[in-house]
């Protein structure tokens, strides 16, 4: 690589993690209270997909350890937002639901986050937005593969 493109480089990924901590604060200072950020991707994972999961896909789909989604998920048990069950096919394994509950924590954070991602994407514009959404996708599906 040139060192135009080490420049190129250093400045996106700058940008991106000052975004990724903006991003966080921001969103975190909206949540319903008692609601982190694990708190509210997981349960929008949950919603969005529909399904159960496993403690162990949910780790690999957030890039975590085992025990990291193992310790999200009790706060989101003891809170009511999931369901906890045994495998029925393999009792060493354990399948993960959002409950009724968790849905409305989610909802309630959607509504919280909404505003002010509207704002933010109408000063920018939604046509610039839209246009930066396939490399973005396209820079997360990379690091993804690189795993």
């Amino acid at each position: 690589m040139t060192d135009e493109s080490n420049d190129l480089a250093a400045t996106l990924f700058s940008e991106i993690l000052a975004v990724d901590q903006l991003t966080r604060a921001s969103v975190t200072k909206v949540l319903p209270r008692g609601m982190e950020l694990s708190h509210f991707s997981v349960l929008n994972h949950l919603a969005h997909s529909g399904v159960e999961r496993s403690p162990g896909e949910l780790a690999r789909t957030f890039h975590l350890t085992r025990g990291a989604m193992t310790n999200t998920l009790g706060k989101l048990e003891w809170a009511g937002w999931v369901h906890i069950r045994p495998d029925w096919d393999d009792a060493r394994r354990k399948m993960v639901a959002i409950s009724p509950a968790g849905v409305s924590a989610r909802n309630a954070a959607i509504q919280a986050i909404s505003p002010m991602i509207a704002q933010i994407v109408k000063d920018i514009g939604p046509m610039r937005v839209r246009g930066a959404l396939p490399v973005l996708r396209e820079l997360r599906q990379r690091l993804a593969d690189a795993d």
